[in-house]
């Protein structure tokens, strides 16, 4: 969820349909103490808890595996100071704030660790971790454009106990790299924080698979969030759904409906 105009309408239209957490996007220009006050507040009026702030980024951010792997997270030499930065401040409001975790994509993580990037990547993710530890503060990582034995051999290349993932299973799906019932396997321990979205397999070589409704997609969620449970998890299921409109909020409706379903049997 993005944080601007609507924010209180959205919060309140959550809370009433149980709802009662999010992850939410604040731009950089709220970060300061008049926008900590206000969400402070919209949080209070409303009864929404945030569990996780989307960590800022500035620049271009291009989702297919071209322009993707140029321009997300801090992997691209081009990007990497200033996201780095943009990420070790959102650290700093995230502990202002008092919300416990930041998540988002730290890009095309290199597939081979003897990479000059991919020792760069983990250089900047090692210096972020001592800002995140110093403020208190989580870093999740989220899945999708690494396989996901990419993502624990940086986890543990990093080194540091404020690292984490925020699981996506859908992105898994959409970016060709992994079964996520599978992906828990090797990522469960690490599990911070989980979307609840749906999606398939790409089969056009410059684009994403597509985004489903949940239940619609490829997901086992009754498989996935049985192991999830097994695992320890016992987090928020954030419902993402990436569209606009009425027909986001009857998905994510009927999103809640079946995760609770789910849940119940559990």
């Amino acid at each position: 969820m993005g944080y601007g105009e609507n924010t209180e309408r959205n919060f309140t239209w959550c809370v009433e349909n149980g709802i009662t957490t999010c992850q939410l996007y604040v731009p950089a220009a709220q970060y300061h103490a008049d926008g900590i006050e206000k969400i402070k507040s919209l949080c209070s009026k409303t009864g929404m808890e945030i569990t996780a702030l989307v960590g800022h980024g500035s620049g271009p951010t291009i989702y297919d595996f071209y322009g993707g792997p140029l321009t997300i997270g801090i992997v691209p030499a081009a990007w990497q100071a200033s996201r780095t930065q943009d990420l070790a401040s959102s650290a700093e409001f995230a502990a202002r704030l008092g919300v416990p975790r930041v998540c988002g994509h730290m890009g095309f993580i290199p597939e081979n660790p003897n990479d000059p990037a991919y020792t760069a990547c983990i250089a900047a993710a090692r210096w972020l971790a001592g800002v995140y530890a110093r403020n208190g503060v989580g870093l999740d990582f989220e899945t999708g454009q690494e396989t996901p034995i990419t993502m624990l051999r940086a986890i543990r290349d990093i080194d540091s106990p404020c690292i984490g993932v925020n699981f996506d299973p859908a992105n898994l799906l959409m970016y060709g790299k992994a079964n996520p019932v599978d992906a828990l396997d090797i990522l469960g321990p690490y599990v911070r924080g989980f979307h609840a979205k749906d999606g398939e397999y790409p089969v056009d070589p410059g684009r994403l698979g597509p985004e489903k409704p949940l239940g619609e997609g490829r997901v086992d969620f009754p498989a996935l969030i049985k192991k999830l449970l097994a695992a320890g998890y016992d987090g928020p299921l954030t419902i993402e759904r990436e569209i606009e409109g009425e027909e986001q909020r009857s998905d994510i409706l009927k999103a809640k409906r079946i995760l609770d379903r789910i849940i119940n049997e559990h």
